[in-house]
């Protein structure tokens, strides 16, 4: 992950989907199967393995990742002791079950330019000084990078910058040329 400076294991698609969007919201520390968790129950004895612990904005999450489809009644039992555990130590709890379509497509894509490089040309104090920084302009996507030197360099620095968290876009759609995009 490049926000921890890392490699994370994970052992499915979805475990590597969950990193991707722990990246992008700049977890400082993720540890992938922290512990095991044995506790009782009604029915006898258990334990669970949850996939993460991250720290995210100074705040600790402890994740687990199943699909919806996958959810069973004994997985449901294991996600409640996780998230009683999670309660115990002020921790926030989570089960990952799923994406909206488009959110996974979009990460995946930002994510494709969240190394650094150099910027020969300048675009990013280009497009940040086209966007006005944090009371500025909110533009299209097209707009922005038309606004530059060349555009179609401007387009993937908008990514980058999308990836750094220094603009802003609402992940609630699509990503297109029609997407709003602010300064942060």
């Amino acid at each position: 992950m490049a926000s921890t400076g890392r490699m994370h294991g994970f052992e499915s698609l979805e475990e590597m989907r969950l990193l991707v969007a722990l990246d992008f919201l700049s977890a400082s520390e993720v540890l992938s199967q922290p512990f095991r968790l044995d506790f009782e129950h009604a029915g006898g004895q258990s334990w669970h393995i949850p996939d993460f612990l991250a720290v995210i904005g100074g705040g600790m999450w402890l994740l687990d990742v199943r699909p919806m489809e996958l959810v069973k009644d004994v997985d449901a039992l294991k996600f409640a002791a996780a998230r009683e555990v999670a309660a115990a130590c002020g921790w926030r709890y989570s089960v990952v079950a799923g994406w909206r379509p488009h959110v996974w497509s979009v990460l995946d894509h930002l994510s494709s330019r969240r190394r650094q490089t150099r910027d020969l040309l300048g675009m990013r104090d280009q497009l940040l000084t086209v966007v006005g920084g944090r009371k500025g302009r909110v533009m299209t996507f097209s707009e922005l990078a038309d606004a530059t030197s060349v555009p179609s360099v401007g387009r993937a620095n908008i990514i980058r910058l999308l990836w750094q968290r220094k603009l802003g876009v609402d992940l609630g759609s699509p990503l297109s040329d029609s997407s709003l995009i602010w300064g942060v």
